[in-house]
């Protein structure tokens, strides 16, 4: 899969939110072998936005940001306000992956988490990779949300979980490399490889790494 990245315009501003659209002169067979498109969805404020900042530039934009529903090399940005919920709903059915992020400092974006899951499985594909993240996990002393609580989380739907946080990047690449990799295995996977398993990825790059010491 090709790393190079594309530049972004701002194209629309509108109802508060913004758009932004992919510059491109061509297909997108061009820059990529292989193309998905995952969503970061959760309450607005978890850090969204941030995290694919972090990710795309490897850098941290603090503040408040308005609303955002955009698109960044079919990474898409989600806004988690009610008014734009019929919006997210229409792309659901697209994505192939879907990053859930919560707040670990704000309790009510981690007791949504079953809501946003809901609507998961209403509108999203069947198939889709879903990973849950608890952002945020440079502010320990904020901490309102525990780590168990969102192991066990996830473990009750099936899904693989990490805390990150888009201030010191910790786990933020792992967790789209991970989606990565779970998507190429799915496309290019043959009958006589071994399947793919995402959690058993994540912990040993875990370890390897080091990446959880924030955590």
């Amino acid at each position: 899969m090709s790393t190079r990245k594309s530049s972004l315009t701002q194209k629309q501003s509108k109802n508060g939110t913004s758009k932004y659209v992919l510059e491109r002169c061509a297909s997108i067979n061009e820059y990529y072998d292989i193309a998905f498109k995952v969503m970061l969805l959760g309450d607005s404020s978890v850090g969204k936005t941030c995290i694919l900042l972090r990710f795309k530039d490897g850098a941290f934009v603090g503040g408040n940001f308005i609303a955002t529903v955009g698109i960044d090399f079919r990474i898409w940005d989600t806004a988690g306000q009610e008014r734009f919920r019929s919006v997210t709903h229409a792309y659901y059915r697209d994505a192939q992956a879907l990053l859930l992020l919560y707040d670990i400092t704000n309790k009510p974006s981690f007791d949504n988490i079953r809501a946003w899951l809901n609507e998961i499985h209403e509108y999203a594909q069947k198939d889709v990779v879903i990973m849950l993240l608890g952002n945020k996990a440079d502010l320990a002393a904020e901490r309102v949300v525990k780590t168990e609580d969102g192991e066990k989380l996830a473990k009750e739907y099936g899904v693989p979980f990490m805390e990150t946080s888009a201030k010191t990047g910790v786990n933020v690449e792992l967790a789209f490399l991970a989606i990565a990799k779970e998507l190429k295995h799915r496309t290019t996977h043959q009958p006589h490889e071994p399947k793919f398993q995402i959690h058993d990825y994540i912990e040993s790059q875990k370890h390897k790494t080091g990446c959880c010491s924030l955590v």
